[in-house]
This record gives C-alpha cells, sequence and structure tokens, in this order.
C-alpha cells in the first residue's frame, strides 16, 4: 500500500477507535450518544437536527471519557513521534523519547509536589523536571567532549542523568511519602490518564499540533541523518545546530505530554519500529503513520487498563510494557531471522 493510503487507514481507525473507547465502560454508551454529546457541545446539534443529549449520559461522554480518551490519542501520537526522531538522530535501534533522562526527571518532580501535598502543580513540577534533565543531559554531552553532541555522548549523559533523577527519586519517595502518597506516586510512575480533563486535552493536544507537527515535518532531515553526520553534512545539513533543535522540540514535547501522563513506556519505541515494517524507513511516511498508530494504540491500551479488572483499574503504563515488551522481542525476532 502507498503511504496515502496508510495515512487514510490510519485517521480512519482512530476515530473509530476514540468513538468506540468512549462507549466501553461499566454504563452502556451508543455511538449515538456520542455523536449527540458531541454536537450539542460544539454548538452545531441543531444544524445537524440533532436530539440533545439526556444529562447523565453527557456527562459520561464530555466530562468522563472524552478527555481521557482525547489525552491518550494525544499523548500517544506524541510518543511514538519523539521515538522516531530519537531513534534517528542517536542512530539508536532502542532509542525512545525517555533516553535523556526527561522520564526520571518529570517523575523527579512529580513526585516532590505529591509528598508535599500540592497534587494541583503535578503537571507544571513534573514539566519542569524533565526540562532540568534535558538541560543536564545536554550540558553532560556538550562538556564531555569536542564537536558538539555526539550520539553516543548523549546517549550515555542522559542515561547517567536519568539514574540520578531516578535514585533521588526513590530517595524522596522513602524518606518523606507517607500514606496513600505512596499509592499516588506508584500510580503516575507507572503512567495514567484516569484524571484527564478538558485542560489536559488542552495542553497534550496543544503540544502534539504544534511541537509534534514541526517534528513530523523535518522527515527529509532525517533521512540525511540516516547514514550518519557525514553524509548529512555533505548533503548541506547544518549538523549539529539541527541536532540541539530537534533534540530540544523532543524534550519539550515529551515533557509536556509526561506532565498530563507521566511515564508510558513502549509506545515511542515499539510503534516506530512496527511502522517502518509497513512503510519502510523513509522519515516522511514514517513520522506521520507512526503518529496515527500511536494515537490507537494508546488509545485501546487505557480501555484495557481501565475495563479488564473492573472496577479496579490499572495504570496504562502496566498495560503498554504487558504489550510491548512481547512484541518488541517478536520484531526483533523477526529482524534476526532476516539478517
Amino acid at each position: 500500500m502507498r503511504t496515502p493510503a496508510w495515512a487514510a487507514l490510519g485517521a480512519v481507525v482512530l476515530v473509530a477507535s476514540v468513538v468506540l473507547a468512549v462507549t466501553i465502560g461499566p454504563a452502556a454508551l451508543g455511538p449515538g450518544d456520542v455523536w449527540r454529546s458531541v454536537t450539542t457541545h460544539l454548538g452545531v446539534g441543531d444544524l445537524l437536527g440533532v436530539t440533545p443529549p439526556d444529562r447523565l449520559p453527557d456527562a459520561m461522554v464530555w466530562q468522563l471519557r472524552l478527555p481521557r480518551v482525547l489525552t491518550a490519542a494525544a499523548v500517544g501520537a506524541g510518543l511514538a513521534v519523539c521515538g522516531v526522531v530519537m531513534q534517528s538522530l542517536t542512530r539508536n535501534p532502542l532509542a525512545d523519547p525517555y533516553l535523556l533522562g526527561l522520564s526520571s526527571g518529570a517523575s523527579l518532580g512529580a513526585a516532590c509536589v505529591l509528598v508535599l501535598g500540592a497534587t494541583v502543580l503535578l503537571p507544571v513540577a513534573a514539566f519542569v523536571g524533565a526540562t532540568a534533565a534535558l538541560v543536564a543531559t545536554l550540558a553532560l554531552a556538550a562538556a564531555s567532549g569536542r564537536g558538539g553532541l555526539a550520539p553516543a555522548r548523549t546517549v550515555l549523559a542522559g542515561l547517567a542523568v536519568g539514574q540520578l533523577a531516578a535514585a533521588a527519586t526513590s530517595f524522596v519517595i522513602f524518606w518523606s511519602a507517607k500514606g496513600d502518597q505512596y499509592r499516588e506516586i506508584l500510580s503516575w510512575l507507572m503512567g495514567s490518564v484516569a484524571g484527564a480533563t478538558w485542560t489536559s486535552v488542552a495542553i497534550a493536544g496543544g503540544a502534539v499540533l504544534v511541537l509534534g507537527t514541526a517534528l513530523a515535518c523535518t522527515g527529509s532531515l532525517l533521512d540525511a541523518f540516516t547514514f550518519g553526520d557525514t553524509a548529512a553534512s555533505a548533503l548541506g545539513v547544518p549538523v549539529q545546530r539541527v541536532r540541539w533543535t530537534l533534540l530540544v522540540g523532543v524534550a519539550l514535547l515529551t515533557g509536556a505530554l509526561v506532565s498530563q501522563s507521566g511515564s508510558v513506556g513502549f509506545v515511542g519505541l515499539i510503534l516506530p519500529h512496527a511502522v517502518r515494517l509497513l512503510v519502510g524507513a523513509r522519515h516522511r511516511a514514517l513520522l506521520p503513520l507512526s503518529a496515527l498508530a500511536g494515537a490507537s494504540f494508546l488509545v485501546w491500551a487505557d480501555t484495557l487498563a481501565r475495563t479488564v479488572f473492573e472496577p479496579r483499574e490499572l495504570p496504562v503504563g502496566i498495560v503498554t510494557a504487558a504489550i510491548g515488551a512481547p512484541v518488541f522481542a517478536a520484531l526483533l525476532w523477526k529482524g534476526r531471522a532476516r539478517a
């Protein structure tokens, strides 16, 4: 299939996934309930001749399920795009959006405000923690050698900063957490969109719309990085400036997403590999299709997280890990067989 056909199929699957995910839950809803609620709140229900929804189904759709599903879609799309960019810039197939220590930095910021009881500041603290981890990683990578940011040094610097932030998070939890704070911190560290609101949709969706779109338009630049810095420079790409810009863009987008969902693993790792099997390694196709696949994947992962063990709910990070680890192992085995 050609790229436009895959893109059309991915868009249809994503829209269908959002609608169906909203209808799934303890209270039975239908696609018609979703349609009536959405058109009414958008102010076009009268123009389309749609009957206004009942109060209870409308509240379940508009206030509870739809913000959560849309937040999951935005987070999945953004993490998948960031994963593609990181794997290209570092020329490391095991790279993901958290490679620069962003997840550990965000976790440290979140743990600090949770033990202080300032839950309202959780998104801000997580974003600040992720940004601080980025600054520390890039500063360490730049100071540890000459010639700008080398992929290997950047990865090692990210690992060092991530381990330091993880140790600090563990210390904060061990020293200060009490009672239910352990459960709150653990739930956030495992990733969850259970508390998503329309503010979450605005932050995650806005970040994907602005930063994610900008990153998705860098396909030709990332193609130039495929064969190394020397080849990219020979093609006229200002290697160091582009690498710095893209790393900062990935970090800002990841920080915004993690601030709303916590650390959701494997999305930015396995989705780019899976999409490559369908469309190849051309980034102009890989980036948008990975975004569509990541959005649909996380929507269904979150749906499983909130319904499989009703009335109890799992953090979505557990589901993505349970699905992602076997899938990634299968991808590795398939690559080994091809080699």
